[in-house]
């Protein structure tokens, strides 16, 4: 077991655990996830979910007959259907890890506060942000010259993120991921419709169509995010469960969810494996995705707003990104134009 994957953060959790449930729900975090800009929907995953978790080994997991499903019954079956076997997947959620399934709750159009990233951009932040710049200038410079994403956006992400792999989280992330998914099993659908119903009970059909489709949206981001937990897990030599992170299923320095670990996990210190808590690969990997997503050199400030948007669906974290990387970065000074030749005074002559 590499006890770098597994490591629990001893400051708190910071950003990472700021976009917990209620927060994810806003905006399906990026950096966490493959993130699509609005009006374009949840970008695909990096593999088939269904042919990576086929080709894992399972180890064999202990099923207890007499605790049942515990409420997880709808994502158990999803699992087996989809290559995982069910004794494994019965197995895990009789975990003690893994709490009963008693519902999750979801506003059909949440909203996320811009108070959330308020004080990155203060003093004492950007101060914090810049002694990570410095302290690591090394694994953020080979990053930035490798995909051409300046060190200091790399830096700014990582710093807001988890305070430069301060406040990675401690939550089991299989089970945050989990819970997510199961947002449009079909009991806990018609308990949030009902839950959105008029004082006279009676239910808005608008209000519910908008109700199912973001428990569809929900399903259809995390559901995979759930299958590719078992395959990161099978390449760090870990158990699932063993995964830790954010209340919202991402982990390391970058806050990556599982399938974006698969597709922009990159070996950023040449040690032959990808380790999202190493800060030349945390950096590697972030910059990565950004250039995946579209950054170039020279790209217009609103390009580069659409790039981070793919990171973090949020204008206000976007805001706070760039505006540290513009403090961590000091522009170039404009070039100095040679002093023009004196030239002799109107009227006079030269000797």
């Amino acid at each position: 077991m590499e006890a770098s994957f597994v490591r629990k953060a001893n400051l708190g959790r910071g950003a990472a655990i700021a976009r917990s449930v209620g927060l994810v729900l806003a905006g399906a975090l990026a950096g966490c996830a493959t993130q699509a800009p609005p009006g374009q929907g949840v970008a695909s995953a990096p593999e088939d979910p269904v042919a990576v978790v086929a080709s894992v080994p399972h180890e064999p997991v202990a099923e207890r007959p007499d605790v049942g499903d515990r409420g997880w019954g709808y994502l158990v079956e999803k699992l087996a259907s989809d290559g995982v076997p069910r004794e494994v997947a019965l197995g895990t959620v009789q975990d003690s890890r893994f709490e009963e399934f008693d519902g999750l709750y979801f506003r059909p159009n949440p909203r996320e506060s811009k108070a959330m990233y308020r004080n990155f951009l203060k003093p004492a932040s950007v101060a914090r942000a810049r002694s990570c710049r410095a302290e690591h200038a090394s694994a953020f410079e080979r990053a930035a010259e490798r995909e051409r994403v300046p060190a200091g956006v790399l830096a700014a992400i990582l710093h807001v993120e988890t305070g430069c792999g301060a406040n990675t989280g401690d939550e089991v992330v299989l089970y945050r991921l989990a819970r997510l998914a199961m947002a449009n099993e079909p009991a806990n659908l018609d308990a949030n419709i009902r839950r959105n119903a008029g004082v006279n009970g009676r239910i808005d059909p608008d209000l519910e169509r908008r109700t199912r489709e973001r428990g569809k949206y929900l399903e259809d981001l995390f559901y995979p995010e759930v299958l590719a937990t078992f395959e990161v897990a099978r390449r760090m030599n870990v158990a699932p469960l063993d995964v830790t992170g954010s209340g919202a299923g991402a982990f390391g320095y970058p806050q990556f969810l599982p399938t974006s670990f698969l597709k922009h996990g990159v070996d950023g210190n040449g040690d032959g494996r990808v380790d999202l808590y190493d800060h030349a690969d945390a950096a590697a990997s972030a910059a990565r995705y950004l250039a995946q997503h579209g950054w170039k050199p020279g790209i217009s400030r609103a390009e580069q707003r659409k790039v981070i948007w793919y990171y973090n669906r949020s204008d206000a974290y976007i805001d706070a990104v760039l505006g540290l990387a513009d403090r961590l970065e000091p522009k170039a000074a404009p070039e100095k134009k040679a002093p023009a030749k004196a030239r002799p005074a109107s009227g006079t002559r030269s000797k």
